[in-house]
C-alpha cells in the first residue's frame, strides 16, 4: 500500500490521471464536485457521466456496467453522495474481474477521513480530502491510499490564486445557468506547498475528527428533532451535512439567506453542463436538496433559527 500526499485532493486525482500514460475515457457520476471533471480537463482526459440511482445516490452501477460493457474505459471514479459510506465492494471486484486494466478511484472526500490503510481495498485508489468545508477541515491537503500496482509521480504545476478565483467563477456560473462549461486552462491547480509529513498530518487529521464529529452530531440532533422526517434524507447521508429534500428549495433557501443564516444546494447534476448528455436522477436529487451546515461554522442557535424558518417555508 501507497499513501501519497499534496496540497488538494484534485492534486492527486490530477497525478494520477497524468502517471497511467493512457487518454481513454472514464465515468462519473453526474452529481460529482465540479471541480473533479475540471480535474480531468486539466490532466486532457475525456469522461462521460452516469446518472445516479434513485435508491442509493449514488452512481446508477447498472448503467455503469452496460457503459463499461459497450465501450473501452480507462477508469472509474465512485464518490460517496453527502458522504454516505457504503463501498459497492462486489461491483468493484466483477469490474476489475472484467476488467483488469481499468482504473478505480473509491472518492471519499466527504467521507470520515480513515487513515489507518486498511488491509484490503476493492478499489485501487482511495481519495480523501482534509480542505475546507469537509470533514476534518484543516483548510489544506489530501491524501490517497494507492494499492502497488498503481502507477504515480507527483506533478508540479504552476499556481496562481487569481487563476483559481477565475476558473471557480466561471463554473459556478455555468452550473447557475445550466449553461455547457467552456474551460479554459488557467493556473488554478495548487500542486505544490509545504506539507507535514504523514506522521504529522495523521496527527492533525486524528485530533481533528472527534470534535469535528462531536460538534456535527450535536447540531443534527436539533435538526433531526425539529424538522419534519420525511423531508430529512436517511441519517447515514448526515455527516457531511444535514440534508433535505423539498419540493420548494429556492423559496426555503432564500428564506435561509433573508434571515442572516446561510445553506447549501449541492450537487447540482453537471451533465449537459461538463459533458454531453442527460442524467434524470441527479438532475432531480439537484432541485431539490438542501445542505444545511453542521460544521464549526454553525451553533446550536442557529441551527434553531434555520429550523424556525424552513418551517414558515415548507408549504
Amino acid at each position: 500500500m501507497q499513501i501519497v500526499q499534496a496540497s488538494r485532493a484534485s492534486a492527486i486525482l490530477y497525478s494520477l490521471l497524468k502517471s497511467q500514460g493512457s487518454t481513454r475515457p472514464w465515468l462519473l457520476p453526474a452529481n460529482i464536485c465540479p471541480i473533479v471533471p475540471i480535474t480531468f480537463f486539466k490532466a486532457g482526459i475525456p469522461f462521460a457521466f452516469v446518472d445516479i440511482s434513485a435508491e442509493t445516490l449514488h452512481m446508477d452501477l447498472e448503467q455503469a456496467g452496460g457503459r463499461l460493457e459497450r465501450g473501452d474505459f480507462g477508469g472509474i471514479l465512485y464518490a460517496h453522495t453527502y458522504g454516505e459510506p457504503s463501498t459497492p465492494d462486489i461491483f468493484f471486484q466483477q469490474v476489475k474481474s472484467h476488467f483488469p486494466d481499468l482504473l478505480l478511484v473509491d472518492d471519499r472526500c466527504l467521507c470520515i477521513p480513515n487513515v489507518n490503510p486498511p488491509q484490503e481495498m476493492s478499489a485501487d485508489v482511495t481519495l480523501y480530502s482534509t480542505g475546507y468545508a469537509k470533514i476534518v477541515e484543516l483548510n489544506f491537503g489530501g491524501y490517497a491510499l494507492l494499492k502497488e500496482h498503481v502507477s504515480y509521480q507527483s506533478e508540479h504545476l504552476p499556481f496562481s490564486s487569481k487563476a483559481l478565483e477565475e476558473t471557480e467563477a466561471c463554473y459556478k456560473q455555468a452550473v447557475q445557468d445550466r449553461n455547457p462549461f467552456v474551460y479554459a486552462d488557467r493556473n488554478w491547480l495548487q500542486t505544490d506547498s509545504d506539507l507535514p509529513a504523514w506522521y504529522d498530518y495523521r496527527q492533525q487529521i486524528e485530533s481533528g475528527l472527534r470534535a469535528s464529529l462531536d460538534h456535527r452530531a450535536a447540531i443534527n440532533e436539533i435538526y433531526a428533532r425539529c424538522l419534519p422526517p420525511e423531508i430529512q434524507l436517511p441519517q447515514k447521508y448526515q455527516g457531511w451535512r444535514f440534508n433535505l429534500r423539498v419540493q420548494n428549495r429556492e423559496r426555503i433557501l432564500k428564506a435561509i439567506f433573508a434571515s442572516g443564516a446561510f445553506a447549501s444546494a449541492h450537487y447540482a447534476s453537471l451533465a449537459g453542463i461538463m459533458a454531453p448528455g442527460r442524467c434524470p436522477q441527479a438532475e432531480r436529487l439537484g432541485r431539490e436538496i438542501v445542505n444545511l451546515f453542521n460544521d464549526h461554522h454553525f451553533d446550536p442557535q442557529r441551527a434553531k433559527g434555520v429550523c424556525a424558518v424552513i418551517l414558515e417555508n415548507l408549504k
